[in-house]
């Protein structure tokens, strides 16, 4: 049985543009850069986001990006009591923002963004025991 994630991955044109959006959106903690260094396919960047022991390891790897947008996304958590604020700083580095679909009450807010490289992310207020307590009520 897995253990739960270990880690993220995103193939990304410009590592240090990444960067600036994983620190100055999510408050990732960069944690280590390959630089010309390679063990893997390329260069590549890790960073920590959220508190340990419970931080998610999010890689990036320079490469050819996405060639289109799709659903596809990883979603963080972040408090409803922040929601403005997350949404003011995706703003500011001019992502493709997009407010959350249409939901029912109780299951929660989302601000979805895609960066430069056609990845989503969801920054996303409820948890997935609030869904299933709303979607157990029905329509």
């Amino acid at each position: 049985m897995a253990q739960g994630l270990s880690h993220i991955t995103f193939i990304v044109r410009d590592l240090d543009r990444m960067e600036t959006i994983l620190v100055g959106v999510l408050d990732a903690r960069k944690v280590y850069d390959s630089g010309s260094d390679t063990f893997s396919l390329s260069r590549e960047r890790f960073f920590l986001i959220g508190e340990e022991p419970d931080a998610v390891w999010v890689a990036v790897m320079e490469g050819e990006p996405l060639p289109s947008r799709s659903y596809n996304h990883v979603a963080f958590a972040i408090p409803d009591s922040r929601y403005e604020e997350y949404s003011a700083r995706v703003r500011s580095f001019g992502l493709d923002l997009r407010e959350g679909r249409n939901r029912v009450a109780g299951e929660g807010r989302s601000i979805n963004f895609h960066d430069h490289d056609n990845h989503l992310f969801e920054l996303h207020t409820g948890t997935l025991h609030d869904r299933l307590q709303r979607y157990a009520k029905g329509k």
